[in-house]
């Protein structure tokens, strides 16, 4: 059979594109819900309490998905997740009250999460570490891309056809990518149309495996590195969650836009959100090719996004429009780039067997973030006005830094080793064993 040049890079352009459609389908919502709120006749704290019905499973399957993806494997995990949430996804066009829309919200989120803990595995399985940042990148970028397309996607559809045959026609997208997956994805050792070169380009810069004995998983809980990521995605990631599911509503409760003139606009945010994940997993890529251990250049990466993080504030305050998109589309340039790496860490710190696990355990945080933060929004909106809110969001990410830089400074050590150094993490190849 004919080998396919390049073949980890088409596995990354799968993982593309299902992050792509996870954020369109999440996103529908969203976009709709200047329509959809009116014609139902729902408050903000009814939205917000909508949009929390999504968060909680989508935060407690992490946990769950992250198990399945190391029990089932990529290929077969990632499948369901997309078949479930793509379902879940066209029934929103049933709804017919906030408890409808919030049960049909609950069943997209149960699915959702499991998209990010396939990904981060595939790229453990099928990427080097000087290659990791990047193709993480590749994936919140995707994520950007997905809120990118759907405000002007949606919106039309919308215009034209009305908000159910939105989620109708978003929520099909899911099963012509599997089409496409199917047919691609193996483990880099079992592939049929793997090249010997680019097999051995990938395992020659793999560590050795951890241990042969089956790590428990609670064990996973004892490394301070798990606990300084998921602290850092709780803080960090709802500033994301804002601006995806308010940002459409706020342009039209506080800045008067139109359905047509958000369709038009909206995506520019996440357009920057674009930037910001390939330029953060570029340039820490290119630190661990200068020598830098890989830890160490993700967090000289992430400083600097995190020092210029609190200027966000201020787009509450700001009288123009325009000036406040623009400081927004900066916010989100720098938000993706300060995650990309910190998702990254998860690969550098933890091997290839269990980050499917320690994905999920992670990911934990950035859906209780979410689950926390998101029904407080809209209290504050209905009580106040959406400014306290940006206030809030500029200083939670110097939070996450802190407990980054205390918690997460070099890979986790397990009890197998090989002369001084962890066996089964990154951290052979940050020591110096590079090609």
């Amino acid at each position: 059979m004919k080998t396919i040049p390049n073949l980890r890079w088409w596995i990354a352009g799968l993982l593309f594109l299902a992050t792509v459609i996870n954020y369109v389908d999440r996103q529908t919502l969203s976009v709709v819900a200047p329509a959809l709120t009116a014609e139902l006749n729902l408050s903000n704290t009814e939205y917000s309490n909508i949009l929390t019905a999504f968060l909680l499973p989508y935060t407690i399957m992490y946990i769950f998905s992250g198990i399945l993806a190391d029990k089932w494997g990529t290929r077969r995990s990632l499948a369901v997740f997309m078949a479930w949430w793509s379902v879940a996804n066209a029934a929103h066009s049933l709804a017919r009250g906030a408890f409808s829309l919030g049960a049909f919200r609950f069943l997209l989120g149960v699915g959702e999460s499991g998209n990010f803990m396939a990904a981060e595995k595939a790229i453990s399985e099928w990427f080097p570490p000087r290659e990791r940042a990047f193709a993480n990148g590749l994936v919140n970028a995707a994520a950007a891309t997905g809120a990118i397309i759907s405000p002007p996607l949606i919106t039309w559809i919308t215009l034209r056809y009305g908000w159910r045959a939105a989620f109708v026609m978003t929520g099909s997208l899911g099963f012509i990518w599997l089409i496409g997956w199917l047919a691609v994805y193996y483990l880099p050792g079992q592939h049929p149309r793997l090249s010997r070169t680019e097999l051995d380009y990938i395992t020659s810069q793999m560590p050795p495996p951890v241990a042969k004995h089956k790590i428990a998983w609670a064990s996973l809980l004892r490394f301070r590195q798990t606990w300084g990521l998921l602290l850092a995605r709780v803080f960090g990631d709802p500033v994301w969650w804002f601006y995806l599911f308010w940002l459409p509503k706020y342009l039209k409760d506080v800045r008067h836009f139109t359905l047509a003139e958000i369709g038009l606009v909206a995506w520019m945010p996440y357009l920057t959100a674009d930037l910001g994940s390939l330029t953060g997993g570029w340039f820490s890529g290119y630190l661990v090719r200068r020598g830098l251990p890989a830890v160490q250049a993700r967090v000289r990466t992430m400083i600097p996004c995190v020092c210029l993080m609190p200027l966000g504030v201020m787009v509450g305050f700001l009288p123009s429009s325009t000036a406040a998109l623009a400081l927004i589309c900066l916010v989100t340039f720098l938000h993706m780039a300060w995650k990309t790496n910190l998702m990254t860490m998860t690969n550098d710190v933890f091997p290839a067997k269990i980050v499917g696990s320690i994905a999920g355990i992670v990911g934990l945080g950035a859906g209780l973030g979410g689950s926390l933060f998101t029904p407080l929004v809209g209290r504050i909106v209905d009580a106040f006005s959406y400014t306290p809110v940006f206030v809030l969001m500029g200083f939670l990410h110097p939070t996450a830094m802190l407990l980054v830089y205390w918690l997460v400074r070099e890979p986790a050590k397990f009890q197998s080793q090989k002369n001084g150094v962890p066996v089964g993490s990154d951290s052979e190849v940050s020591a110096g064993k590079r090609d």
